[in-house]
């Protein structure tokens, strides 16, 4: 059984800037490793060793050109209620929204139900438990102009993880590149 998500994979001095961010004392919260900083454009769960060899193949049928993405802003997950999760945006960019796409229609193929949720590009940058929102809310607006060089993005990464007591272990599965 595997666990499988898509993701690309951010250049070092995107992931340096990403992590000046980050503020240890904020209470409640678990930053996530720089080496594990990425922007995943699909999770796709459990899956078995069948449908994790249909989606290795399938998803190197999506052909793509490489294409500039821009790191920006800040924000938390959900908008309403309890935050969970501390992100760093990405600016809107038709290309990447039409590799999303591509690689959701692969993964539909595949046999995986097709995800109900609409495509929200970001970065988690921490999981948050009973953090309060006044530090949340304090750290959004003293990063409020948060912006990282653009990179160019011309592969992307299926990986698989699997959950520790320490936290997730990423490992590459294949890798894809947009020509």
């Amino acid at each position: 059984m595997y666990r499988l998500f898509v993701a690309i994979d951010l250049p070092e001095q995107v992931k340096e800037a990403v992590t000046g961010i980050f503020n240890r004392g904020l209470a409640g919260a678990r930053w996530v490793p720089p080496e594990q900083l990425h922007l995943t454009l699909r999770f796709i769960g459990d899956c078995a060793e069948r449908t994790f060899e249909e989606i290795r193949g399938g998803l190197s049928a999506p052909k793509s050109a490489p294409f500039p993405l821009t790191i920006r802003g800040i924000g938390h997950f959900p908008p309403r209620g309890e935050p969970r999760v501390l992100w760093v945006g990405v600016e809107d960019s038709v290309e990447l929204s039409t590799l999303q796409a591509k690689i959701e229609r692969e993964i539909v193929s595949a046999g995986i139900e097709a995800d109900k949720r609409r495509f929200s590009p970001h970065i988690t940058i921490a999981r948050l438990k009973d953090t309060p929102l006044a530090r949340i809310t304090h750290l959004e607006e003293s990063n409020r102009q948060f912006s990282a060089a653009p990179f160019q993005v011309s592969e992307f990464y299926l990986y698989s993880s699997t959950l520790t007591r320490e936290g997730a272990i990423h490992r590459r599965e294949a890798d894809y590149r947009l020509e």
